[in-house]
């Protein structure tokens, strides 16, 4: 391999570790641009080092080199990388999933280069972009009626138990619906509340909890978005 081919191969897998950093970092998760180049372009050079030694350097009768092996390593330690932007929020949720599986992304679309597979590589990082952004844009109109809709964590606070009941019906009245339920008593009598419910994609936050603080059995309201 000269040079030239060198340079196409690192300099494609930038571009293409370049596009998936971009959509990360315009919607502001934590892999970013910067890393994804590092994970790409990386990638693809491990995989050049892994192939040139298998087959460049002298070998003996005892001893052959797996022109992949150094590959193989990379796609099992990126999984830590990934594991270090899985968060588990607050409210139970679990985040950063689809961020993890775009670095495994990203090192795989180096590795496909590095080994000189361009336009596998190319076709992967299509379908790579189709279904993280295309797909789920369009199950949001000819989808299930649950694509279009996400949760908020809420809190309440409650006067007694009997006005329980009596809030959670007014909450579905609202065109909410309620998926989990979580009680606690206070100290003081009254009760506790986190809610984890499902409203509508555009529906702002903001207006389910203006409408929740003037529910008259609610004393005290907390709304977090998921």
């Amino acid at each position: 391999m000269d040079y030239t081919d060198l340079l196409i191969k690192l300099g494609l897998s930038a571009i293409l570790g370049f596009a998936i950093g971009l959509e990360r970092e315009l919607k502001r998760k934590p892999l970013g641009l910067k890393t994804c180049l590092v994970i790409s372009i990386i990638s693809c050079l491990l995989t050049i080092v892994s192939i040139k030694a298998a087959y460049n350097l002298p070998h003996t009768d005892h001893m052959n080199m797996d022109p992949l092996r150094l590959a193989a390593q990379i796609v099992s330690g990126i999984g830590f990388l990934g594991a270090g932007v899985i968060l588990r929020r607050g409210n139970d949720s679990i985040a950063g999933l689809t961020t993890a599986a775009m670095i495994w992304g990203a090192s795989g679309i180096g590795i496909a280069v590095g080994a000189g597979f361009y336009i596998e590589a190319i076709f992967g990082m299509c379908f790579l972009m189709i279904s993280v952004e295309l797909i789920p844009l369009t199950m949001k109109f000819v989808g299930p009626r649950s694509f279009r809709q996400r949760d908020i964590a809420v809190k309440l606070v409650v006067r007694n138990m009997d006005n329980i009941p009596i809030v959670i019906e007014e909450i579905k009245e609202m065109d909410i619906k309620v998926k989990n339920m979580k009680l606690k008593t206070l100290e003081n009598g009254s009760h506790y509340l986190h809610l984890k419910l499902c409203i509508d994609q555009k529906r702002h936050t903001a207006d389910v909890y203006y409408a929740l603080q003037h529910l008259e059995s609610v004393q005290q309201t907390e709304v977090e978005s998921m």
